[in-house]
């Protein structure tokens, strides 16, 4: 499991595109940091000299993680794809998965090719019907975690397209298979309270820090106020619970 990651407790996932954003991030108090080219799809993967820097400036400071692209189910291309992003030094490779054609072949080619290298990570599209029985698949070929994320960032965010039914039927499948669980997706700081209290693992923003737009540039006041709403709502399930014993 990711460093850092506590049960109950979701980890604040920032998504970030240069050094720069990975220092105010770093700073406003994320937990993992994220390379991401919001640019170029969902999971648009950053250049690889561009991630090396971000992972050096982190300085191990935090855990880094880092997306290969939108693409599609191939096993060569995914393969190939982590590979390269692992050998920039990055923790956690994050591979899509996006409900174009069956990912078992990939996934497995993917955790063969890659899961010495670095933790792996699937993220699974909100928006593409989800298919929740990869998941023993993922967790045979040695992924660490798997994560909810959306496709079509124009359709809405993911508390808009699945139901907390839904999103706690998805949580609790990844733990029954010894996954850590994160959902993102165009969350909002709206959102915060009600995802706390289904207890993922980690919760990962890119559009709710930057005041033009997930494709515009992160703001430091925006990554503090993320942090006190999370930090905020874990308090107050925590009080809630207390009150119910």
């Amino acid at each position: 499991m990711i460093e850092g990651l506590r049960r109950g407790r979701p980890a604040f996932l920032a998504s970030v595109t240069n050094a720069d954003e990975a220092e105010i991030a770093l700073a406003g108090g994320a937990d993992i940091i994220d390379c991401k080219d919001p640019a170029s799809g969902a999971l648009g993967a950053l250049p690889a000299s561009t991630v090396r820097e971000i992972v050096s400036r982190i300085g191990g400071r935090l855990p880094v993680s880092a997306t290969v692209g939108d693409l599609p189910s191939d096993p060569q291309v995914m393969s190939a794809a982590a590979i390269a992003m692992a050998e920039t030094g990055v923790d956690v490779v994050k591979i899509g998965f996006f409900g174009d054609e069956d990912p078992r072949e990939a996934i497995s080619a993917a955790g063969a090719a890659c899961s010495s290298r670095a933790q792996l990570v699937a993220v699974l599209m909100a928006d593409r019907a989800p298919d929740l029985d990869v998941l023993p698949v993922l967790r045979r070929a040695g992924f660490s975690g798997v994560m909810l994320d959306t496709a079509d960032k124009a359709a809405g965010s993911l508390t808009s397209i699945l139901s907390v039914r839904q999103l706690t039927q998805f949580l609790r499948a990844a733990r029954a298979n010894d996954l850590f669980a994160g959902l993102a997706g165009s969350l909002r700081e709206s959102d915060i309270a009600g995802l706390t209290g289904l207890e993922p693992d980690m919760l990962g923003f890119r559009g709710a820090l930057c005041p033009s737009g997930r494709k515009g540039a992160v703001e430091a006041g925006r990554v503090v106020q993320v942090r006190r709403a999370i930090d905020q709502a874990r308090l107050a399930k925590v009080s809630s619970e207390t009150s119910a014993a």
